[in-house]
């Protein structure tokens, strides 16, 4: 089976997670400076089997889009045709960052590492990950 890999875009870092080869487990892979993203991508996706790339849409509690919906649309519409044979998704994202912090506490990691905006990139990738994994199952 091929990967699902996941986006938390953001406007300086992005978190990138991907599942296992069965598309069972989600892992957190990276955080890269977005301005390099595309570049990973493409690099990734040429060593890598995979199927589908979920980009975290940012929606705010009304249903509206967030600010930050400007920047990911272009980024979107461009791994559309960078990637025309894969499905490229959007996952809700809302509430990611606030359960990445809420990992990082109960995980019993130290002040300092939880300061770490990229590791927090990285977990709420993982996250949006994990829930594109379930509401699939739930469906099938």
């Amino acid at each position: 089976m091929s990967r699902i890999l996941a986006i938390d875009y953001g406007k300086k870092r992005t978190g990138i997670a991907v599942t296992d080869t069965l598309q069972m487990i989600a892992n957190g892979l990276a955080t890269i400076e977005t301005k390099e993203l595309e570049k990973f991508l493409m690099d990734y996706v040429a060593k890598e089997d995979v199927s589908t790339i979920v980009v975290g849409k940012p929606t705010q509690m009304n249903g509206e889009d967030s600010e930050n919906m400007k920047r990911i649309e272009p980024f979107f519409n461009r791994l559309k045709k960078l990637f025309p044979g894969k499905d490229i998704v959007y996952y809700d994202e809302r509430f990611t960052s606030v359960l990445a912090h809420q990992a990082m506490l109960q995980s019993g990691i130290g002040k300092k590492a939880r300061q770490d905006k990229a590791l927090v990139d990285k977990i709420s990738a993982t996250i949006i990950l994990e829930d594109f994994l379930q509401s699939k199952n739930c469906k099938l």
